[in-house]
């Protein structure tokens, strides 16, 4: 027997038994189907033919709950699908029970979630469910978590990718939509028709009242140029009166004369006055006249 046989038979198993986990898988090892022993990231080594090793991949995955037909609580058939993002979670238990307390995990978190989305819709009218997303996605989360919490695994988030009406049910609520958005149009359009209304209004006021103050000027500008006159007038008969007093106090007799002299005189008529009369004297006076003397008085 060649001596290096049990050697070559020793680094053959050793070789055989090498088994190398990347970081995005954790295992689990078996000896004669039976759980032995945790595999951890790295270099590990198992007995040929004796053990066995599990890779479990413990990343983000998701999988689709696949389209069906739900009947909401006003009596119409909803097409519904959803997604759900799912990881195991690294610690030796989860992964354990990940692979010993459920049976094919994708397939059993696709009917959870099909049926828990049938029990919530169900319960909700057609308008509600796509107006509540939010709502039916946290539903479908929570209730995903507690009946998963024994299979070692995180939900991670649920997501409604559609909920879509029956198509004559969705003619019908596409001409409801396209009828609301014709009234805002339409109460968009006379909004501005009348706030185009209200500008020319408040045009035309400003105008008016512009005209009114423009007269309401002229007017007081008449106002003054009467009472301007008025003035004058008044100050011209004082300077009458003054003269009056000055010339003829107590002349009230050649007042009346002059009077007369000057009616006289405005129909061209020829008056005859001495020179040596008072008249004559007053009038030569205020006239600045000297008045003529005779020859015989000059001598």
């Amino acid at each position: 027997m060649n001596p290096l046989s049990p050697i070559i038979i020793v680094v053959v198993l050793f070789l055989l038994g090498i088994r190398i986990i990347r970081p995005t898988h954790r295992g689990l090892i078996e000896r004669f189907g039976k759980y032995n022993r945790f595999a951890e990231p790295g270099f590990n080594w198992i007995i040929p033919f004796v053990d066995q090793m599990y890779r479990i991949n413990i990343t983000e995955r998701m999988v689709d709950a696949e389209p069906q037909e739900i009947i909401t609580n006003d009596n119409l058939n909803a097409r519904v699908d959803a997604q759900v993002y799912f990881k195991i979670q690294p610690d030796e238990l989860s992964v354990k029970n990940s692979q010993y307390n459920v049976n094919k995990i994708d397939y059993q978190i696709v009917n959870l979630a099909r049926t828990t989305l049938r029990n919530i819709i169900g319960t909700m009218t057609l308008k509600s469910a796509n107006s509540e997303r939010g709502k039916i996605n946290k539903e479908l989360h929570n209730t995903l978590r507690e009946e998963t919490a024994q299979w070692g695994i995180d939900i991670v988030r649920t997501e409604l990718k559609e909920i879509d009406p029956p198509k004559d049910v969705q003619e019908t609520m596409n001409k409801i939509v396209k009828a609301e958005n014709e009234k805002v149009a339409a109460v968009d359009f006379a909004t501005a028709i009348e706030t185009k209304a209200d500008g020319e209004k408040r045009a035309e006021i400003k105008k008016a009242e512009g005209a009114r103050q423009a007269r309401i000027l002229e007017a007081q500008g008449i106002q003054q140029a009467k009472v301007l006159v008025a003035e004058g007038e008044a100050q011209a008969i004082a300077l009458v009166n003054i003269a009056a007093e000055k010339y003829f106090i107590g002349n009230a007799q050649v007042l009346r004369k002059l009077e007369a002299m000057e009616k006289a005189l405005q129909h061209n008529t020829k008056v005859v006055v001495p020179s040596n009369s008072e008249l004559m004297n007053i009038v030569s006076d205020m006239a600045g006249i000297v008045p003529i003397r005779p020859k015989h008085e000059n001598g």
